[in-house]
């Protein structure tokens, strides 16, 4: 294991049994961005970078009992509390690594990514194996519940301009990885960039 993965490990891990109580009230904001990705009936999802799955509910219910919902973390005491608060009866949870996911090419209608992006080591490698898994025209949502901004106020530093998820620095990562962003909204309530696979 690398050297960011061990410490993106660590942070989790100290954090994994707060981490609910932390946030209480984003259930709203991981809903609507749910809704945003448009999925149906029996699609296939995956929640990259689960954590303690707070997702998975609203994806289990946009694809319904017939479809299909994966949470993947790298974090083992992240998915002990998915289980624990019931999550994985929404979705299966796997423990791996985004970098190399276990599933068949083009298998996937959606990929949801809560805060994945920032925890990324290499965000082109991982961006271009997330669309490997995902089929031509299928959506990936990049989304944190709170805005750039508020985010960097929270976590006591400043924004800069190289900042991944600045809209043209995220358009061109996304572009350069064989994504088309869609839309881009980052406001002091949600950050969300939809971006489609090319064929």
């Amino acid at each position: 294991m690398s050297d960011d993965h061990t410490h993106v490990q660590e942070f989790f891990t100290a954090r994994a049994a707060g981490w609910d109580r932390r946030f209480p009230d984003d259930g709203p904001a991981y809903a609507a961005a749910v809704a945003e990705l448009g999925l149906r009936e029996g699609g296939r999802v995956l929640d990259a970078g689960c954590g303690t799955g707070r997702a998975l509910p609203a994806l289990r219910a946009a694809v319904g009992r017939s479809g299909v919902v994966l949470g993947a973390d790298l974090t083992p005491a992240m998915l002990r509390e998915a289980a624990r608060a019931g999550r994985d009866r929404d979705g299966a949870l796997l423990l791996t690594d985004v970098a190399a996911l276990p599933l068949r090419s083009s298998s996937l209608d959606a990929v949801f990514a809560a805060g994945l992006i920032a925890h990324l080591p290499q965000p082109g490698e991982n961006l271009r194996e997330i669309r490997r898994v995902v089929r031509p025209g299928g959506v990936l949502a990049l989304f944190h519940p709170v805005g750039r901004a508020a985010l960097a106020a929270r976590q006591g530093r400043r924004l800069t301009p190289d900042d991944l998820r600045a809209e043209p620095n995220l358009r061109a990562l996304l572009t350069s990885t064989g994504w088309r962003m869609t839309s881009y909204a980052d406001e002091d309530t949600r950050f969300l960039a939809l971006a489609v696979r090319d064929a």
